[in-house]
């Protein structure tokens, strides 16, 4: 699976908006909704974000951060 269809789910799983995420990470409704098409991807910052999201909530976290090295190392 690709890293946008992934952080999608991932919202979708919580049942928030994408504004609701953005508040969330710290990042901008518009930034949420790129990486959600795969027009763009998340920094390590924005990661390091993710992943404590992901901890709060008792979401499944390495899968994402795979994908997000896999597409690093391809670039």
């Amino acid at each position: 699976m690709q890293l946008s269809n992934s952080i999608k789910m991932l919202r979708q799983k919580m049942l928030i908006t994408q504004e609701d995420f953005a508040k969330e990470l710290g990042v901008s409704p518009s930034t949420v909704n790129r990486w959600e098409k795969g027009k763009a991807r998340p920094n390590l910052t924005a990661m390091k974000k993710l992943k404590s999201f992901c901890s709060k909530n008792d979401l499944p976290y390495e899968k994402i951060e795979t994908e997000w090295l896999s597409h690093s190392e391809e670039e």
